[in-house]
């Protein structure tokens, strides 16, 4: 039996990963600091779920304590690393941001040298389609340069995939970062739109919609995320031999490190968005148009060419049925 490592295990993608990983017969040790960013009576009653499987243990610790790290890498062994772990969130960062240097830049290195020393199969990470920034050329694609973050949060996972591709040319750790798409579902985060927006029409209150609902969005459903993250950890990084200095790909390297998106391949507007959410819940939303906010970016497009070349898989499942699939969820776990 293979045994995974999933950190963030409490989390949404996390929770979600774990549980597929289960169905297919893998033993899954589960990591999370189960921190208050937000609720934690959801992220426990993930959890919850979690363990009522035999192969499922979990480890509270969190991913800045070095020693609680190097502890879990020596009490196991991993035939993969999922690490998933992170502060996350745009906005947040912009008004905490030494929590993500702590999670995510210290975090990393603490998981990247564990991975190192145990000599891990391979090392699939999250990174984040925020890295793409001020870039405008769509859809954004792992070949394209990605130099010009615009939040903090963006540049720690820039900083992620930077710091993993040092290990695989120096220590030959095979490492494949994912930058995700705006990730949607059931059991979702509620700092998220869907969630927002959800909780606020159910309650009569107004919504707040940034750029007046004109930006653009590549939501990707959470099943489609974890079936793409199941698929590229079992697909180990490779070096690409086509790979040269002179004429440098972004995406790959001499090193055996990749990069993938795993969008949904149809951006969509936010204003649209909203509509498909009022028809779910047979309710009309009050709307709160405001500008752009800082950080955020006016549209993310996913080209996920790479991906599907890599591992046979594309996100296919639609806006309509995403959100259908999630207000069902939120109103049978809140009884709304």
């Amino acid at each position: 039996m293979k045994t995974y490592l999933v950190t963030g295990a409490a989390g949404f993608i996390g929770f979600n990963l774990s549980q597929l990983l289960l169905k297919k017969g893998i033993r899954v040790v589960g990591l999370d600091s189960v921190n208050d960013y937000y609720s934690v009576q959801l992220k426990e009653d993930r959890l919850a779920i979690l363990k009522k499987h035999p192969e499922f243990s979990f480890i509270k610790a969190d991913l800045a304590d070095r020693a609680a790290i190097e502890k879990l890498f020596a009490d196991h062994s991993f035939d993969r690393v999922v690490h998933l772990a992170a502060q996350a969130g745009v906005r947040y960062s912009l008004t905490h941001p030494h929590t993500y240097t702590e999670s995510n830049i210290t975090g990393f290195l603490h998981i990247l040298e564990g991975c190192r020393h145990a000599k891990v199969p391979h090392l699939t990470y999250a990174s984040s389609s925020s890295v793409y920034g001020a870039n405008t050329e769509m859809p954004f694609s792992v070949h394209h340069n990605v130099d010009h973050p615009l939040s903090l949060y963006a540049a720690s996972k820039k900083a992620n995939e930077l710091m993993a591709h040092t290990y695989s040319h120096l220590y030959g750790l095979p490492t494949t970062g994912l930058r995700f798409f705006t990730v949607y579902g059931p059991w979702g985060r509620p700092d998220m739109a869907l969630f927002l927006f959800t909780k606020a029409i159910l309650e009569g209150r107004p919504i707040d919609v940034f750029n007046h609902g004109k930006m653009q969005r590549d939501f990707t459903y959470i099943d489609d995320i974890v079936e793409g993250v199941y698929r590229v950890a079992e697909h180990t990084a490779t070096a690409n031999p086509d790979w040269t200095g002179s004429k440098p790909d972004p995406g790959s390297s001499m090193a055996p490190y990749r990069i993938h998106n795993i969008g949904n391949n149809q951006p969509v507007e936010l204003n649209y968005f909203i509509e498909v959410i009022e028809e779910a819940l047979g309710q009309k939303a009050e709307k709160n148009l405001l500008p752009m906010q800082a950080g955020d970016v006016p549209a993310t497009y996913a080209d996920i060419d790479a991906l599907e070349e890599a591992v046979g898989f594309r996100p296919a499942t639609s806006i309509e049925t995403g959100i259908n699939r999630f207000i069902k969820w939120y109103r049978e776990y809140y009884n709304a």
